[in-house]
């Protein structure tokens, strides 16, 4: 199969673990007898270094004619400490997710058998965790009308949503709900925003449709809770945008390090596929960045795009092998011999060449 991907590296760490994304990829289509044209372009403060703009219209041109996008991470400190930076990079990605259409942003939390003593949970919380939270991209307060008032002592951010917006994420839930355990947690705050009691009213609306999934309606302080106290007892959640980004970040220390968790941001056209990290500028050009989350993004990325079970098979169980015998970067080496993020890409390179 002939496969052409838009390859966004970003910030930071973005370039060094996208590159070892980029290596297990290349090996997967020698393996599977694939051809990979990676597109590469500009997105985030590279971009606004380079042309100005954190989304040029180039950058989004390639998106457009690929079949999916991989993606690094996005962001540096010297535009969050300057509160009047008048562009940001971060623009760069949410202008990129509405300009796709990118409305859906499926993050998996599990487990992994060799690091369950790392999580900073107690084992018994969280063995069997395996649940998906799927958080809408596009609206909410971080689309929503913001702004100061003339003195600069007021501030404020809209939470917005349509019914349509609404309806098309919780679909999403339901398929995917209906693929696993049948069981879906509408996540919001009904008992004090409008926004969320549009939510919930449109949630179980939709219920009748899907007669044999199992829906509760959590609000997001218990959800919050709940997370570290059973996790375990979660499979598919749907919840806004703000109350996502929040959630799937606590979420994603159950693993044991945020490193490890992939995610892909789906809408009715193709798919970008990123970890759920952030760009870790301390760690930028130092080589001890963990590539693992990247390169499940990329296994995502088979499965979901291309419907490349198997290969998306084979990435996960080369990186349990790396686990199982502690091929790691610093991360979760917990004091013992580390790996550097090429020396774990190039593991997973002999894994997949050799299996």
């Amino acid at each position: 199969m002939k496969l052409e991907i838009a390859l966004l590296a970003g910030d930071g760490i973005g370039p060094e673990v996208i590159n070892e994304a980029v290596k297990v990829s290349n090996a997967i289509a020698q393996k599977f007898f694939h051809e990979i044209t990676w597109k590469p372009a500009l997105t985030g403060a590279a971009a606004i270094d380079s042309v100005g703009d954190p989304y040029p219209e180039s950058t989004h041109n390639i998106c457009l004619t690929s079949d999916a996008v991989l993606f690094g991470a996005i962001g540096l400190p010297r535009f969050d400490n300057d509160p009047s930076a008048k562009i940001r990079p971060e623009e760069g990605l949410l202008r990129m997710r509405k300009k796709l259409g990118l409305y859906a942003n499926v993050r998996p939390t599990f487990t992994f058998p060799s690091l369950i003593d790392k999580s900073p949970l107690k084992r018994e919380r969280i063995e069997g965790t395996d649940l998906v939270f799927l958080r809408e991209l596009t609206g909410g307060i971080y689309f929503g009308k913001k702004g100061r008032s003339n003195d600069g002592n007021i501030a404020y951010d809209t939470c917005t949503y349509s019914r349509d917006e609404i309806t098309r994420l919780a679909r999403k839930g339901f398929e995917l709900a209906m693929t696993r355990s049948k069981r879906l947690c509408c996540v919001d705050k009904a008992n004090v925003m409008e926004s969320s009691r549009l939510w919930r009213e449109t949630v179980q609306n939709l219920e009748k449709e899907y007669p044999e999934i199992e829906v509760s309606y959590e609000l997001v302080d218990a959800v919050a809770m709940r997370l570290v106290q059973w996790p375990n007892t979660y499979d598919v959640l749907i919840t806004e945008n703000l109350f996502g980004d929040i959630l799937t970040d606590e979420a994603s220390v159950i693993s044991g390090s945020m490193g490890l968790m992939p995610s892909a941001s789906i809408g009715n056209g193709n798919a970008l596929y990123e970890p759920i990290h952030g760009s870790y500028p301390q760690a930028t050009g130092k080589n001890i960045a963990n590539p693992i989350a990247t390169i499940l993004s990329a296994a995502m990325m088979f499965e979901m795009s291309f419907n490349l079970f198997d290969e998306g098979k084979l990435i996960r169980s080369a990186v349990n092998t790396s686990l199982n015998k502690e091929i790691v970067t610093e991360d979760l080496s917990n004091g013992k011999k580390s790996f550097k993020t090429s020396e774990v890409g190039d593991f997973l390179v002999r894994e997949i060449l050799n299996s």
